[in-house]
């Protein structure tokens, strides 16, 4: 999907950022440095400019001002945003780690006395530098979305007083990421303030079929109808097709609940907050922990893995492995691994069901392996491949989920994140036979709390938690 896409690039970019502005702040220390010692420009005292001990200063100070730019959320780059906006904040977020810094070392005493010159040359160059670095970055970043065949695909329902200048505005800047499909009324009649090449795709009783048809990412409420109650049917759609949900500031009074505030090319947009995992520099992370932690549980349960192998082949016929279809992250189907438990074909025979206690359909060797959780250590695969995390809302099969959708509202939201091994909803005894409406909460919850503390948490209770293993 054209989202995705768009996603990876604001992900490379987010790292972009951060070597850049990393290597911006060095050159900025050592070139206020060169000025302060070596250019001959200012007064120098003997012995006051020992290399070693500035280059370890310089070091240490980039490290915390980069970690004071990641906390303050600098590496989250909201689409539509001015650039001078962009470099301002920044500038503003180095100034604030810079007087932090300078009044940390009047806690630290330094061998070597600091040049009272030497911080404001820094934080001069600093600020020019970073916006020079930031400046490159956004180029490239332009550059790459504007080869996309098509940016994330943005439905209007209505006009509005912002609608006509949104329709505009993410049309007419492919820089931004966006391309508007068109747009539809609450009459299904046209607007002749919009855009002529804006198609109009109905009237609001048309959106499920224009979310399919279309493929839409996003849909922008941009006038609010005047039967409110179509609103929450519109949100409701948006979050079984796992479509993200926006309206423009003038329908703030209908909702209830906090707002994640955005702008695209001036217009500002509120919409329902996101998940920690929908921001690319959160799933950075989680990524490189589903990469150090899984290859190390891969060697260290290789040879349970050959026992329980050998003891499958032992007692019956048929594949150690047992593949199935689920469904991953944005609800795309993948190869799903486990060791075989059940007897072959087993699922033919009784279509797709829940595994229950004494499953009849168990061999002997499978009734252990399931108790001790022993046939989910293939899913390593998975997590190395990137189709599942170590911890996340567990994959369910196509079936299951196409039933659920219109069954559970927001069950689709789960599906905003990458599967995992195990979640909150297993580790508190949901699996099995249980409620899926339970299941859908712990899921959640987990999706709107998430942390890398929260994961290594889930992971130790899951090494505990033996609930309903069957």
């Amino acid at each position: 999907m054209a989202k995705y896409a768009v996603q990876q690039i604001q992900l490379r970019m987010a790292m972009l950022r951060v070597v850049g502005d990393t290597a911006a702040i060095l050159a900025s220390f050592w070139l206020a440095y060169w000025i302060r010692f070596r250019s001959g420009w200012l007064p120098v005292e003997p012995e006051s400019w020992l290399p070693r001990y500035y280059a370890l200063s310089f070091n240490i100070a980039t490290a915390l001002l980069i970690l004071h730019l990641a906390v303050l959320g600098q590496y989250r780059h909201p689409p539509g945003r001015p650039f001078a906006s962009e470099w301002f904040r920044g500038v503003r977020t180095l100034v604030i780690g810079w007087i932090l810094l300078l009044a940390l070392t009047f806690y630290v005493q330094p061998e070597v006395p600091f040049s009272r010159a030497l911080p404001p040359i820094a934080l001069a160059l600093m600020s020019a530098l970073v916006g020079v670095s930031r400046g490159g970055v956004r180029v490239v970043e332009n550059r790459l979305l504007a080869r996309l065949p098509e940016g994330v695909r943005v439905l209007l329902i209505g006009c509005g007083a912002g609608g006509p200048r949104l329709a505009h505005g993410l049309n007419s800047n492919p820089r931004l990421g966006y391309s508007v499909v068109g747009y539809l009324t609450e009459d299904g009649l046209p607007r002749q303030e919009m855009p002529e090449r804006l198609p109009l795709l109905g009237g609001i009783g048309d959106l499920e079929h224009c979310l399919d048809e279309h493929a839409v990412d996003e849909v922008v409420v941009a006038e609010l109808p005047q039967d409110r109650s179509i609103l929450a049917g519109v949100i409701m759609l948006c979050e079984r097709n796992m479509v993200l949900f926006k309206m423009v500031p003038d329908l703030f009074d209908i909702l209830t609940s906090s707002v994640e505030i955005t702008g695209v090319d001036g217009v500002p947009l509120i919409g329902l907050p996101e998940n920690p995992l929908d921001r690319p520099w959160n799933r950075l992370l989680k990524r490189a922990e589903d990469l150090v932690i899984g290859s190390m549980l891969l060697i260290l349960t290789a040879p349970l893995l050959i026992l329980a192998a050998c003891w499958i082949r032992l007692d019956s016929k048929g594949p150690i492995f047992y593949k199935q279809l689920r469904c991953g992250r944005g609800g795309e189907p993948f190869q799903f691994f486990k060791l075989r438990t059940m007897r072959q074909g087993a699922e033919l025979e009784s279509g797709p069901v829940w595994a229950v206690p004494d499953d009849p359909r168990c061999t002997y060797p499978g009734k252990w392996l399931r108790r001790l959780n022993i046939d989910e250590l293939p899913q390593l695969i998975n997590v190395l491949r990137g189709e599942m995390s170590l911890v996340g809302p567990r994959p369910e099969r196509p079936f299951f989920v196409e039933q659920f959708r219109s069954d559970l509202l927001r069950y689709m939201s789960r599906h905003r994140a990458t599967p995992g091994m195990t979640g909150w909803a297993q580790v508190n005894g949901l699996r099995g036979q249980t409620s899926i409406e339970e299941r859908l909460k712990y899921d959640l919850y987990y999706l709107e709390h998430w942390s890398l503390l929260f994961d290594l948490k889930i992971l130790l209770l899951t090494i505990l938690a033996h609930k309903n293993a069957y």
